[in-house]
């Protein structure tokens, strides 16, 4: 403390023998210094500290949201879970499951699967779109009662194409029926 007081009687002399307008600009370069020092020093660190704080608060937010959210996703996992079991779709592949639900109507009301290939897919604009095509054989209003019940009721997709034809079988003179369908499922 004792060598602080001849610096700065020293400096004050100094400052007495400057002219007005270099007093003036001395003055302004200290206060420019001061409010350069006092950012760094204090008013940065209130900066961050505040921008932590509001970090902070909304993590807590979230966090106390957390039960209703969990809340909200079981409810929705059991709403997903009921559709699924509503339009008989269990664990495996939509193309299985289409087959399985075909070959059950069919067994049932005596159609016959003729043919069903790989499906086709397409990847158009972040949205994979697979076309299944079969063949059917059999009465014609239970072709349509099976269609009818793979578009409305298990929701596989929707038929795109189907054509129908009236075949002969030339060993036994007996004509029936096939449908060629074309289904088209969005994923």
């Amino acid at each position: 403390m004792m060598s602080l007081i001849p610096v700065l009687t020293s400096v004050l002399n100094l400052i007495s023998l400057m002219s007005s307008k270099s007093k003036n600009i001395l003055l302004l370069v200290g206060f420019v210094l001061a409010l350069v020092l006092s950012y760094k020093l204090a008013i940065s660190n209130t900066i961050k500290l505040r921008k932590e704080k509001n970090a902070l608060l909304q993590q807590e937010l979230l966090f106390n949201d957390t039960p209703r959210q969990l809340t909200h996703l079981k409810q929705k996992q059991q709403y997903y879970d009921s559709l699924l079991t509503k339009y008989q779709l269990n664990g495996s592949s939509i193309q299985n499951n289409l087959l399985q639900t075909i070959n059950n109507f069919a067994a049932e009301s005596n159609l016959k699967v003729i043919g069903f290939l790989e499906p086709h897919i397409l990847n158009q604009n972040n949205l994979i779109i697979k076309t299944y095509q079969f063949s059917l054989e059999g009465d014609f209003n239970k072709i349509l009662e099976l269609l009818h019940k793979l578009e409305q009721q298990t929701k596989f997709g929707e038929i795109i194409n189907l054509h129908f034809a009236k075949k002969k079988n030339h060993k036994t003179g007996e004509y029936y029926l096939q449908a060629f369908v074309l289904l088209k499922s969005f994923e």
